[in-house]
């Protein structure tokens, strides 16, 4: 049940959403009111607080927030020094779930349009991936069947600028633990029941923004 409580986001939300390049680092404190009485939490379909085996902690548990006015309903925003996602809902609200994020000097910043979507997505690393850590990733470099095995888990969601895949992506992990993280490549990695809740809500076409505070 939720429970009445503020919430405080550092992020860079009231960038202009006319901005189609990297977003320079910058904060902007945004104080979210309590959740309005004549919400119902109930009336929206939450994942649930486990991950297989895995007890999700508190902080990165679905939630429904409020948020600051006048944000375009689907749109994803990410706050990645606070390793959340927001879907925006209806009337200033969202769903905040818990993102792993880039590690240091692979966190990616921007705004681009969801364009693909695809369950149990196949990977292949890239070439700067497989240079890195040849031990690791070369055994891929022809790719990997999507399944339970694969690092982008049950679903992802594919970052475009125009007609060019970015290589970001919003997908799922193997690795439960590593959300509230910078543990990816660059990508945002979301807990599987998570991904696939957000999967079954973002329409194709939407615009998607990262912000590095």
């Amino acid at each position: 049940m939720l429970t009445r409580r503020h919430f405080i986001v550092t992020s860079a939300m009231a960038l202009s959403a006319a901005q189609t390049g990297p977003i320079a680092a910058q904060t902007a404190p945004l104080q979210l009111d309590v959740l309005p009485e004549e919400v119902d939490p109930n009336a929206i379909s939450l994942p649930p607080t486990m991950e297989g085996n895995f007890a999700i902690p508190e902080r990165y548990q679905a939630k429904i927030v409020p948020v600051q006015p006048g944000l375009t309903p689907n749109e994803i925003h990410i706050v990645s020094n606070a390793y959340h996602l927001y879907f925006i809902l209806p009337d200033d609200l969202a769903i905040r779930y818990g993102v792993a994020v880039g590690q240091e000097g692979l966190g990616w910043a921007g705004q681009a349009t969801i364009q693909r979507k695809v369950e149990w997505p196949s990977w292949t690393p890239t070439q700067e991936m497989i240079e890195r850590n040849p031990e690791q990733y070369e055994q891929y470099a022809d790719g990997m069947p999507g399944g339970p095995s694969n690092p982008l888990g049950a679903r992802a969601l594919y970052f475009y600028q125009g007609e060019r895949d970015t290589a970001i992506r919003v997908h799922g992990t193997t690795s439960p633990r590593s959300i509230g993280s910078s543990a990816s490549n660059g990508c945002f990695r979301m807990y599987n029941s998570h991904v696939i809740n957000l999967y079954n809500r973002v329409p194709l076409g939407v615009r998607a923004f990262a912000y590095i505070a």
